[in-house]
């Protein structure tokens, strides 16, 4: 046997006798960790597979809401609504409450409509989207409630160049000046829906109208 073959066998066997020093010092250390990843990974796949079967369910809990109200069982639709808001997960919740205020306005129960938007718009740990949404629907519900100014200061935020809903912000706007008298703020906000390209044929044809009875008055129409 050459030197160096004998140094390999001295060196492989002084490697294997270090592992199983190694093992027999922390292998029950190691196979304990390998468990807790195991472990872990399930847990933490079962969470994931709880929470999307929550959403699901709150999901399909939503939707039958609605559907209960389009078919006219708004006291139906009203009290799964409530279960949601109370049991839900993610954002319905948030969007059972707005959802029940949009049924409390239907049925004329106003207040009740606007507390709910207002309570939403106002909590800090609900997404922005949703509370911007919540704002809108409070300031076009005030329209029929409040003046102008009460009004502007609701959804003039909202009315900003950019802003996803400012159309309509705007038209609410338009109407609440129309109402109080302010032709001349209901005529700027209208054209400026009107020479929007974001707005839709929808929201321009209703503020179209609106000009066109501005015009009557005396201001210059839109074109």
């Amino acid at each position: 046997m050459s030197d160096d073959s004998f140094i390999r066998e001295v060196d492989e066997e002084m490697r294997q006798d270090r592992l199983k020093s190694i093992w027999n010092r922390f292998g029950n250390l190691l196979i304990g960790v390998a468990v807790l990843i195991v472990l872990a990974t399930a847990a933490w796949r079962g969470w994931q597979y709880w929470q999307e079967d929550r959403a699901a369910k709150s999901g399909d809990a939503f939707l039958s809401a609605v559907d209960a109200s389009e078919k006219g069982n708004q006291d139906d639709s009203i009290a799964r609504l409530q279960a949601l808001e109370e049991s839900g997960t993610g954002e319905y919740p948030v969007l059972a409450r707005l959802r029940l205020a949009g049924e409390f306005e239907a049925r004329g129960e106003t207040d009740r409509a606007l507390g709910i938007y207002e309570a939403v718009a106002s909590n800090a740990s609900v997404s922005e989207p949703l509370r911007s949404i919540a704002r809108l629907r409070a300031g076009m519900v005030a329209v029929d409630r409040e003046g102008y100014e009460q009004v502007k200061a609701r959804l003039e935020p909202l009315a900003a160049a950019g802003n996803p809903y400012r159309h309509l912000a705007r038209e609410a706007l338009g109407l609440s000046a129309y109402k109080s008298g302010a032709m001349e703020e209901a005529y700027r906000w209208f054209n400026d829906v009107a020479n929007d390209a974001g707005a839709t044929s929808a929201i321009r044809g209703r503020v179209n109208v609106m000009l066109e009875l501005l015009a009557g008055k005396g201001l210059k129409s839109a074109g």
